[in-house]
């Protein structure tokens, strides 16, 4: 189990972006399940939708690459940054809302070179409600702000 801080210690993100609460289980480049537990506090909830709100499919995705990142991230090189390349057949089956407790899972599907792709699976109360595919690649760090 890895709780809060030792999440800040393996990802970069930090309140409000970052959305792991906890890791349940962590097999270092292979596979790893986690917490997202969802507030109404959340500033997105604001505007998406204001008296119903729903949490963007967008950020749901962030919550699986956030897990994905702790995957790779087992070799983590540090001149390197794991940067999302792809999202593939993501389907949003029910919508996301405060109170939920999303349990993620991840498993790397494929890696080579600088590529690594997983399937990632959510679930609320034991119920799918969203899955699809994430697709990342490592690029110098100093190369993301040289134009």
């Amino acid at each position: 189990m890895i709780y809060i801080n030792g999440i800040n210690e393996q990802i970069s993100q930090r309140p409000p972006f970052q959305m792991i609460d906890r890791v349940t289980e962590l097999v270092p480049n292979e596979s790893a399940e986690g917490i997202k537990c969802v507030s109404v506090n959340e500033p997105h909830f604001l505007g998406h939708f204001p008296g119903s709100p729903i949490m963007p499919g967008v950020l749901i995705i962030e919550s699986c690459a956030q897990l994905c990142s702790m995957v790779i991230e087992a070799d983590k090189q540090d001149d390197k940054l794991y940067v999302l390349l792809k999202v593939d057949g993501f389907k949003f089956v029910k919508p996301v809302i405060p109170g939920d407790q999303l349990m993620i899972s991840v498993k790397k599907t494929r890696a080579g070179g600088s590529i690594f792709c997983f399937d990632a699976e959510v679930r609320v109360d034991g119920n799918i409600h969203a899955k699809g595919s994430l697709m990342f690649t490592a690029v110098d760090r100093e190369s993301v702000y040289k134009r």
